[in-house]
């Protein structure tokens, strides 16, 4: 399940006076006094080519302890006594009313399955019984069932209709399955493309494999930070590895256990040999202050109160990975209004965490689309503009067409304020193809535009 808990982008913080909420995906809370005209002609969509790939650097010891507690344990900690894949050739179809931008990323996606994870995978016509279905279905509607999900992957249904009707039972109950053959996932067909995209690299993946989500993975979209939205080289392994010809259906945690090392051998020589390292475990403790602090319901106080045990726990812990700097970026989002200067503080010492590892330079991006909206509303253009520069090339490696959107914007607003117009016009026209891909609608796009124009004292 994805969940509606991050914002991809910026959050709310308050400057002069003017509340700039900036989210990845929902409109503006508020109205900023200025507004950026769209050009009467938007520029064509901009779209992503081939992936670029970086396999795992841990060694594969590790690797199998992840495999292990990915594909064991469901997201609320129960066990899951046995694996479960698909056995033999995988369909699927797609029902409902699917966008027509949607084609373009699922025959790439399912391209990536057969090349870099090794799974007989493809599609058929939506009259057709097929082993995973993905139906399309209005957001609102989806929601009103799964509040917190921006979409899910249902095992022994292959319908909406059909979930509905066996929510309750224990025909959806995951830890009573022993093979794979019928998968539904369900998506909103009224997001923006990015977005779409995203459920479809996470759901598919979980109705191939792993239905676990683990925060220490820092290269994975099987973490609830939600910080990778595409599959990643680590993902590919671990699927590949998942339908391995030395595993199947029925097979305990310890017989799976004991095969792995030589599949990830085979599978991935540079990581070596060894038996698997079980990687360390997020404390329940920190894991509900993070869903309290990221969720929706509880009051702001109480968000801001999570986040502060967050950091707390992550520090008492001794963590100096990317779980601290997550729990620093929830407490620079809830305490912007309440103090920029905590806040930033916050988002400088979780880059500075990221940036210590090439494999969360993505991570670090996040945290650098803060300080430079920080930078730019101090009217510090030259630094906001090294900022963003700094981060743009992970972004694009990503495929975050959002995230690359709001940074080229605030370059472009930079731009402006040192006195160079003709660069910021062509910063600015660039940032709108990749808008429309990652905000969807022509509204979106001009409202985050408007929202980065407001803070800029230019």
């Amino acid at each position: 399940m994805r969940m509606m808990i991050l914002p991809t982008l910026l959050a709310a913080f308050t400057i002069s006076g003017c509340s700039i909420p900036m989210t990845a995906n929902s409109p503006r809370e508020e109205v900023a006094a200025r507004r950026i005209a769209l050009p009467a002609a938007l520029p064509p969509m901009k779209a992503f080519g081939s992936t670029h790939i970086i396999r795992p650097s841990r060694p594969n010891s590790v690797i199998a302890g992840d495999f292990l507690d990915l594909s064991f344990q469901l997201e609320s900690g129960r066990p899951l006594p046995v694996l479960t894949r698909f056995e033999g050739p995988v369909t699927l179809r797609v029902t409902g009313d699917a966008p027509p931008y949607m084609t373009a990323d699922l025959t790439r996606l399912l391209s990536r399955l057969r090349i870099e994870a090794g799974i007989n995978i493809r599609q058929v016509a939506a009259n057709k019984t097929a082993s995973i279905t993905l139906e399309i279905i209005p957001k609102r509607q989806l929601q009103r069932l799964v509040p917190h999900a921006a979409c899910f992957v249902a095992p022994n249904v292959a319908s909406w209709q059909d979930y509905k009707a066996a929510r309750g039972t224990a025909r959806l109950d995951w830890t009573r399955l022993r093979t794979r053959t019928q998968m539904a996932v369900f998506l909103p067909g009224d997001v923006s493309p990015q977005e779409l995209r995203d459920c479809l690299h996470e759901e598919v993946a979980q109705a191939l494999g792993p239905v676990n989500d683990l925060y220490r993975l820092h290269d994975s979209v099987f973490n609830d930070d939600n910080f990778h939205t595409v599959l990643t080289g680590f993902d590919m392994l671990i699927l590949r590895a998942y339908y391995a010809p030395e595993l199947t259906s029925g097979m305990s945690r310890g017989d799976v256990a004991a095969r792995l090392p030589a599949i990830l051998a085979r599978l991935n020589p540079a990581g070596g040999a060894g038996a698997p390292r079980m990687g360390g475990r997020s404390p329940e403790s920190w894991k509900d202050a993070i869903a309290t602090a990221l969720g929706k319901g509880a009051s702001t106080n109480r968000r801001r109160e999570a986040a502060t045990t967050a950091v707390a726990l992550a520090r008492k812990m001794g963590w100096r990975d990317t779980r601290l700097a997550f729990s620093l970026f929830a407490y620079g989002r809830l305490h912007m209004r309440q103090s920029n200067k905590d806040a930033f503080a916050a988002f400088r010492e979780a880059e500075a965490i990221y940036r210590t590892n090439p494999e969360t330079a993505l991570h670090a991006a996040h945290m650098g689309v803060q300080l430079a909206a920080y930078a730019l509303s101090a009217g510090q253009a030259d630094q906001a503009i090294a900022i963003v520069n700094t981060h743009i090339a992970p972004v694009m490696r990503a495929e975050n067409a959002a995230l690359l959107a709001t940074l080229m914007m605030i370059k472009a607003e930079a731009l402006d304020l040192e006195g160079r117009p003709r660069e910021a016009q062509l910063v600015r026209l660039d940032s709108l193809g990749w808008a429309r891909y990652g905000f969807g609608s022509n509204e979106q796009v001009g409202a985050r535009l408007s929202e980065i124009a407001a803070i800029s004292p230019g």
